[in-house]
């Protein structure tokens, strides 16, 4: 029975609003020291990242690391691609299903686990405006329930 230890960073909430979310899978990054250090420290966004496929390889586009205060010449690119670390099958997969589907794939966490940094990506497909206007509502309608549950109880 191992524990595991989770440290979530960031989250994408804007991309559960805009998408809507098939299957989650689990990928490391590929990263230099002074980029992990300032992930430790929280200064990581996934708002405008995307993932794209360069030959057999899945890269994360538009994901904005801040340079780490400490890493003078070591620190790198805030906003460099960098390299996803999954199986080849798993990549072939998912290249598949966004050729043929016309899925996306869009990074919903990033976290620690057991002292690694790991992305949660989404295989997604896009909501249009009235999808957006009927979750607003249903979230509208839970709001109501529970403000008027509290206000039962007292």
């Amino acid at each position: 029975m191992t524990e595991e230890k989770i440290k979530l960073v960031t989250n994408n909430k804007k991309a559960y609003h805009d998408y809507f979310i098939e299957e989650k899978h689990e990928a490391g990054i590929s990263l230099v020291g002074t980029e992990v250090k300032s992930i430790r420290m929280g200064k990581c966004s996934i708002k405008e990242a995307f993932i794209i496929f360069q030959g057999n390889e899945a890269m994360i586009c538009g994901m904005n690391i801040s340079p780490y205060e400490k890493g003078n010449i070591f620190n790198k690119d805030p906003l460099r691609v960098r390299k996803l670390l999954m199986h080849k099958d798993e990549i072939r997969n998912l290249e598949q299903q966004i050729k043929i589907k016309g899925y996306t794939l869009v990074p919903l966490e990033v976290y620690f686990k057991h002292g690694r940094v790991k992305v949660e990506i989404g295989l997604a497909k896009g909501k249009k405006l009235y999808d957006k206007r009927e979750d607003m509502a249903k979230k509208d309608q839970q709001r109501a329930a529970e403000k008027e549950f509290k206000v039962r109880l007292r």
